[in-house]
């Protein structure tokens, strides 16, 4: 199974993503880490636009030929990079699960994003202002939302786990 999990940076995602990898099993895509890995070898002439994503994609779909659960941690805010999780799914002919995590509580969002410290090194997190600016497309199609605002990660977890049995 390809579980894709989406949202804005600060809501939640990592946290409870690594929290149901290690409840599940399974392999553990962060973007954020990819694309800093990236960066760090130097030898981009401009920003990794798409190159993170493009790299999941292919790491997803080999773990997941060999009976692998993956596990994709992004913030995924365009219908494009929803589409191609979708598609690598398919191409692997597994069940593709999309979830949001959202943090409808602003004042809790903002806090946490402002109170958070970068756990991959030369990471240059994003200011509240940028999140707020940033480009964030509606969904077109099913998706499971999980608020974070008033749940602790396990509460998360478990409501993402009682999903996926609906599902599967």
């Amino acid at each position: 199974m390809l579980i894709v999990f989406s949202g804005l940076p600060g809501v939640g995602k990592t946290s409870i993503a690594k929290a149901l990898t290690k409840k599940m099993g399974g392999v553990y895509l962060r973007i954020d880490s990819i694309e800093q890995a990236i960066r760090n070898a130097g030898v981009l002439l401009k920003d990794v636009g798409t190159s993170g994503y493009d790299t999941s994609y292919m790491l997803a779909k080999d773990n997941l030929l060999l009976g692998q659960t993956v596990i994709a941690d992004c913030v995924n805010p365009v219908s494009w990079s929803r589409d191609n999780w979708m598609q690598v799914a398919t191409d692997a002919q597994v069940p593709g699960v999309d979830i949001e995590i959202i943090c409808s509580d602003i004042d809790e969002h903002r806090l946490r994003v402002e109170s958070r410290q970068s756990d991959i090194p030369h990471l240059a997190l994003p200011a509240w202002q940028q999140i707020v600016e940033k480009e964030y497309q509606e969904w077109k199609r099913p998706r499971i939302v999980i608020d974070s605002a008033a749940k602790d990660i396990e509460g998360c977890v478990d409501e993402i786990l009682n999903h996926l049995q609906v599902c599967t």
